[in-house]
């Protein structure tokens, strides 16, 4: 019995045509993904997604690295923290106004073990939502003497009370630098960062890295940016490797190998309330989002012992 790929290779004349080249390799990644074993983490992984430009992959690489981590048997907390609420839409879960939010973990009415869902698609996989009611919160919360560690304290109450062992909390933050992104960076002690390929987005990075700096210096000083993200790679172009070369250049031990690229069924997935992992399991996009979920679990040893040298150097 020959294998997909090989099937694949057989229709489209095999190396002779680009197509069936292209459509070999990416069934040949899909069967190697199927077959490979996704590590666990030793303990909880803190990830907050952030990058204060619109428009790069943030969410989308956030809600799809869960899923991809979900589908390999991981448990995953995904916390959406943007006002907009698009990971909340993609991953099927209710987030209309006046539902149960982060909005009401923020302002302290409710728990997250209250406020969570269980992703319809995913049975390793649970969201505590987001709604435009938490474009409020910034405001509303200014002035309490606590305001940065809102959701760092309320997550910290709910994992030491929960019985279920998370591997993953990720938080999606918005696309700012506010009240809502300091709070997400205090919660955890990883950044991961998706950086379009293109020039503009290394001209917000060096902001971005700036503004960790601060929380590192100000409030979190064991926060570490331990994962960077190549999306929107088109790699028919010399500009998308030219940004990946100097991303990598800057930053070696931090950029996956694995970069994401452009493809219309990743934008597509979220209008119908899914990830692209559940949308479109066999595509381009697919894939590759679950390469990336494994370099980042197969990564985690050292990580984990990278967040416990900081810490015990703050200390």
């Amino acid at each position: 019995m020959e294998s997909a790929s090989e099937t694949i290779g057989r229709i489209f004349g095999g190396k002779n045509s680009s197509v069936g080249a292209e459509m070999a390799e990416l069934s040949s990644r899909y069967e190697k993904l199927n077959h490979t074993r996704f590590p666990k983490p030793s303990k909880t992984r803190y990830i907050a997604v952030a990058n204060q430009k619109g428009g790069v992959g943030k969410t989308t690489s956030a809600i799809n690295i869960a899923a991809a981590l979900a589908l390999a048997h991981s448990k995953v907390l995904v916390i959406d923290t943007d006002p907009q609420g698009n990971a909340s839409t993609a991953l099927g879960v209710k987030h209309n106004p006046g539902d149960l939010s982060t909005y009401d973990v923020l302002e302290g009415r409710k728990t997250i073990a209250e406020v969570k869902q269980q992703s319809p698609a995913f049975k390793n996989l649970e969201v505590v939502p987001a709604s435009i009611d938490l474009s409020g919160a910034e405001l509303e919360v200014a002035s309490m003497e606590n305001r940065n560690n809102l959701l760092k304290d309320a997550l910290s109450e709910f994992m030491k009370s929960s019985k279920t062992h998370y591997d993953y909390v990720i938080i999606d933050c918005p696309p700012s630098l506010g009240l809502l992104v300091i709070n997400a960076m205090c919660a955890v002690n990883e950044v991961l960062i998706p950086i379009q390929a293109e020039y503009y987005a290394l001209e917000g990075l060096g902001q971005l890295i700036n503004t960790i700096g601060l929380i590192q210096k100000h409030y979190n000083p064991g926060l570490l940016v331990s994962t960077m993200l190549v999306t929107m790679f088109d790699r028919r172009t010399l500009l998308s490797k030219e940004i990946y070369d100097k991303v990598h250049e800057h930053y070696p031990h931090i950029v996956l190998e694995t970069t994401i690229p452009r493809s219309v069924k990743i934008s597509e997935a979220p209008s119908f309330a899914q990830s692209v992992i559940e949308y479109d399991p066999h595509g381009m996009g697919a894939v590759s989002y679950r390469e990336a979920a494994l370099e980042i679990a197969r990564r985690s040893p050292s990580v984990l012992k990278m967040i416990k040298n900081k810490e015990q150097r703050s200390n």
